[in-house]
């Protein structure tokens, strides 16, 4: 069974976000299905958690909706994040929540980054805020990220397409094991090298000594 949790940060009801995040589930689900696997999508709102987000920061303590919430995200096989744009980056609800995250919960797993903005002028925000911060937690991110201004909610086919194409590359990552990166080739001169350094003292003799004659 393939668990994916969508987490979007929308703050009204309905949300344009919370749409966002419903369509790449789907089509996630459906993707993952065509390659012969099952899958399970949960969704985590970060609407509902706003007041344990706040006191986990100024206790440090998880609350059980919010325990819950990053429970999910540590069992998942991957994560798709959607978030509205507020003054060029990612919201503060949608940051809080990443921020308490434990370190290596993203380690090495497949994310899909999405957002949602009123005009088509915040869409470099996948590239300049989202990508570095999921980089930064060490998550494999997939190549296409899906930005909607209001506008593409109008029934074009461009987001449609978007959203298929970035939940075929996150179906895509699960299907080879998420993206984890393998181990490094076994380099024995490297090794043998530190395993025997060359001491201080004996640098220092060979510096005193003047430069070696060949």
């Amino acid at each position: 069974m393939t668990r994916i949790v969508v987490v979007s940060a929308g703050l009204s009801v309905p949300s344009s976000t919370k749409l966002l995040a419903d369509m790449l589930g789907d089509a996630t689900t459906r993707a993952v299905q065509a390659r012969g696997a099952e899958v399970e999508v949960e969704h985590v709102e970060l609407r509902g958690l706003a007041h344990e987000l706040t006191d986990n920061l100024l206790t440090g303590f998880a609350k059980p909706a919010l325990q819950a919430a990053i429970d999910q995200v540590r069992r998942a096989d991957a994560v798709i994040a959607v978030t509205p744009v507020f003054s060029a980056s990612y919201s503060g609800l949608f940051k809080t929540f990443f921020d308490v995250l434990e370190q290596g919960v993203l380690d090495a797993k497949p994310v899909l980054i999405a957002a949602t903005a009123g005009t088509a002028r915040h869409s470099l925000v996948l590239e300049h805020a989202l990508r570095p911060l999921f980089a930064y937690l060490h998550a494999v991110v997939v190549p296409t990220g899906v930005f909607a201004a209001t506008e593409d909610f109008a029934g074009g086919p461009e987001l449609p397409k978007r959203v298929d194409r970035a939940a075929a590359e996150l179906a895509a990552l699960l299907a080879v094991g998420g993206g984890t990166p393998s181990p490094a080739p076994h380099r024995t001169l490297v090794e043998d090298e530190f395993a025997n350094p060359t001491s201080f003292e004996t640098l220092l003799k060979r510096a005193s000594e003047g430069p070696t004659e060949f």
